[in-house]
């Protein structure tokens, strides 16, 4: 079976963001590797469970938290699980991931203040796809995901 990339939905124009906007990747690179057919994509946080639109949530210590302080860890774990399972089963090389957030967040994540502060750390997808071996990378990382595709012989 041909290598796959697991890609966050978002960045292929799916509303499914917490705020229904838009963050397409418009990279030809990007592009390309969509058109040949290379992707699967989830959206961790519907997988999980949670609705489109829903509350602004970001990491706060161990769990994930809405601005209103509602408990969504239970949610963004199921959602990481669900990745998991889609890389395994799509025999996934690597991953693009949306950067900044609480599911895929390869390189920052909001602190949990709600004030727009970013801090390093990872989403909880990424932090479980990176422990079973799958490399993550943002979609501003592009650079770097194509000499991966290249060192792994995918391109």
């Amino acid at each position: 079976m041909k290598k796959k990339i697991l890609v966050s939905a978002c960045l292929l124009g799916h509303k499914v963001r917490y705020d229904n906007g838009n963050v397409t990747c418009n990279d030809p690179r990007f592009l390309k590797w969509s058109e040949e057919g290379r992707f699967v994509y989830i959206c961790p946080e519907v997988a999980g469970g949670l609705p489109t639109p829903r509350p602004d949530s970001q990491i706060r210590g161990k769990r994930v938290v809405t601005g209103a302080g509602d408990d969504v860890t239970k949610e963004y774990e199921k959602g990481a699980q669900a990745a998991l399972k889609l890389a395994k089963d799509n025999n996934v090389a690597l991953a693009i991931m949306k950067q900044d957030s609480p599911s895929c967040g390869s390189l920052y994540v909001y602190d949990g203040t709600f004030t727009d502060t970013k801090k390093l750390g990872e989403g909880r997808a990424v932090a479980l796809l990176r422990q079973n071996g799958i490399k993550v990378f943002g979609e501003d990382q592009l650079d770097d995901v194509e000499k991966e595709l290249k060192k792994i012989n995918i391109l």
